[in-house]
């Protein structure tokens, strides 16, 4: 059984903790469940349909249907030309499908995790980041980087890191990290008709998640703005910020604070890069506390600088309290279970948090 065939059998049924939810959109009709895997491969369907020019690249993606599932299908529907196997070499298919948006095509390059996608870092920053800025504009690099990033189920330290705080620091780069199957529709279609390079960061943990999906977001047009952030829960005492993975882990907080007479605000950044600080200037100004949260580790991460806009701007006027983070342990993700759970946050560590900013005992 190769390694992928291992992977795929070990997660597919996992489950982590999350609370039930909706989706608000502009439209409150609902007619569907989807899982966020099918929401990325019909997402994908959709844009090879559209675009003769997409095209997608990476290892196991067609024959195999992808590691996770993630591009089922799509082999059989469209063909070699369109969906292609590569060696297991990152740094070498990354620079062929860098080379190959210079040129003209839209290649939605897979890594089977990001943590592989550091084989590749020269092609991701020095060639498909900074090429718009060396050129003067002449040459674009319409490509998306995706695949799976931060904590899996049982895979260790080598394949449980998330770069968003890596990749986000780069100029040149937009960063997109999805919760929902509305996310996943419409930022990897938004991400593919993008002119820039995107680096497009999804959880592994959530491919299996079913979640309400509305007439808007099942349309073929549906498009999710590209650094807008999304209100996932209003709430007046504590605003809770995350991306991904943690949206789900702070909706589920919220319900505990809630028991607790605390009404928390849930903000689903969407974006890393470029993020919408407005929306979260906006609810602290209305809560007057911030929790940040990530599985990500602590230094240099996403909380230090959502801490850092705030501070540099009027509305730290506006805290009655320091902003507090929760992230990941300072430490590289430990195989044993035990040690795994605890390397990233959980409710409890969110709603002790909060407990602690609004000094309740």
């Amino acid at each position: 059984m190769s390694f992928s065939q291992r992977l795929f059998s070990f997660t597919k049924n996992f489950r982590p903790q999350l609370c039930s939810r909706s989706i608000k959109t502009t439209s409150s009709v609902y007619t569907a469940k989807m899982t966020v895997r099918d929401a990325l491969n019909s997402a994908m369907r959709e844009e090879l349909e559209r675009d003769k020019d997409v095209i997608i690249l990476g290892e196991e993606v067609a024959q195999y249907d992808g590691a996770y599932k993630i591009t089922k299908g799509l082999w059989k529907t469209f063909g070699d030309s369109r969906v292609m196997d590569t060696p297991i070499t990152e740094m070498g298919f990354t620079g062929i499908a860098v080379g190959a948006a210079m040129a003209g095509l839209k290649p939605i390059c897979e890594f089977m995790t990001f943590n592989f996608a550091m084989q590749a870092i020269d092609q991701i920053i020095n060639s498909a980041a900074k090429s718009a800025y060396m050129s003067a504009g002449l040459v674009s690099v319409p490509i998306v980087f995706r695949g799976p990033n931060g904590c899996s189920a049982g895979v260790a330290a080598q394949h449980s890191q998330d770069y968003g705080a890596w990749f986000a620091s780069c100029p040149g780069l937009k960063v997109m990290a999805p919760y929902s199957c509305e996310d996943a529709r419409g930022l990897l279609k938004s991400a593919v008709r993008d002119p820039d390079p995107v680096v497009y960061l999804e959880s592994e943990l959530l491919y299996g998640q079913s979640f309400d999906v509305s007439d808007e977001a099942l349309s073929s047009d549906f498009l999710i703005p590209v650094g807008q952030a999304k209100i996932e829960r209003e709430g007046k005492d504590v605003t809770l910020v995350s991306y991904s993975l943690g949206v789900g882990t702070c909706l589920a907080a919220a319900e505990e604070l809630s028991k607790l007479g605390i009404s928390a605000e849930v903000i689903n950044l969407r974006s890393l890069r470029p993020m919408d600080e407005e929306t979260i200037f906006k609810s602290v100004k209305k809560t007057h506390y911030l929790v940040t949260v990530e599985n990500g580790w602590p230094v240099c991460g996403i909380g230090a600088e959502i801490c850092a806009r705030v501070m540099e701007t009027d509305t730290f006027h506006y805290l009655d309290a320091p902003v507090l983070r929760v992230t990941g342990a300072d430490v590289p993700m430990a195989y044993a279970l035990n040690l795994e759970r605890a390397s990233y946050p959980d409710t409890h560590n969110i709603v002790t948090t909060v407990k602690m900013v609004r000094n309740i005992q």
